[in-house]
């Protein structure tokens, strides 16, 4: 139960220090926790009172309100940071992107907003070089994520080898590298699909993006469910004048933007163009 101190628990951790938690990472990141994260927000961030050796939650959050610096307000917010993706999750999205390739002016400019691990990133790359039928199609790819750890790791690009389980024969042997002694059992995303993702850190709540539109397509999914309405409404507004004219706005299967904001009109299947009435 929320608030109650566990005789198993390494710490004690209240419902204080948790509106305290909900409260700060709403700040620096916009993410609003419910009220069932009690337990997630006490396994993750345990590990960063283990890792300061700091004796309770009380004082870390003094410690993150007060003396903390820029790296531990990072290791802050990338421990409540939820990274869940895998290569081409939610498949129907890539024909439609695939389409568009072909239709609009080159060259062509995607966003991925959460990149996480890379699997998206990565699979909307996968997609340019099958629709031009070359390992240097005329696209290049931003992919941000607030969470520095993953960032690190999509773009080193190495994987277990079930992560690539789905896809095809041709796409593994084309894109993917097999790990040989030592990293038998994982593969590495091959350099030219690299070479066309740069990969950066960006809070969707910070003051400025460092990104340069304008965008033909800008992959959004399954981020504006961690903020509230009010900040969702914000980051799309701002998404806009980062659009091409014909730009596509890819969301999470879930995800609704239409109440946010007549910017945008639904194409179907979670895809948004600009309302340009």
């Amino acid at each position: 139960m929320a608030g109650r101190s566990s005789a198993e628990r390494e710490f004690d951790f209240t419902d204080h220090d948790f509106t305290r938690v909900r409260k700060l990472i709403y700040q620096v990141a916009g993410i609003s926790l419910s009220d069932s994260k009690h337990e997630m927000v006490y396994s993750r961030l345990a590990r960063r009172l283990r890792m300061t050796g700091i004796s309770s939650f009380e004082h870390y959050l003094d410690k993150l309100e007060n003396e903390a610096g820029a790296d531990e307000w990072e290791a802050f917010t990338n421990a409540l940071t939820t990274n869940l993706t895998s290569f081409f999750r939610e498949h129907h999205h890539f024909p439609i992107l695939a389409e568009h390739m072909r239709k609009v002016e080159k060259p062509i400019s995607i966003w991925c907003c959460a990149s996480s691990t890379g699997e998206e990133p990565y699979s909307l790359a996968i997609t340019a070089c099958e629709v031009f039928g070359s390992l240097r199609p005329p696209v290049e790819i931003v992919a941000t994520d607030i969470d520095t750890n993953v960032l690190t790791a999509a773009a080193a690009g190495i994987y277990n080898h079930d992560r690539i389980e789905k896809l095809t024969m041709e796409q593994k042997k084309k894109f993917f590298l097999r790990g040989k002694g030592r990293q038998e059992g994982l593969v590495r995303v091959r350099d030219d699909l690299r070479k066309l993702i740069t990969f950066k850190p960006l809070n969707l709540l910070g003051d400025s993006w460092p990104v340069n539109g304008q965008f033909d397509a800008i992959f959004c999914r399954n981020v504006m469910i961690y903020f509230d309405k009010p900040t969702q409404a914000t980051i799309l507004k701002r998404f806009v004048p980062l659009m091409k004219p014909d730009g596509l706005l890819f969301a999470g299967h879930s995800e609704n933007f239409l109440y946010a904001t007549n910017a945008f009109r639904l194409l179907g299947k979670t895809v948004y163009a600009l309302n340009q009435s």
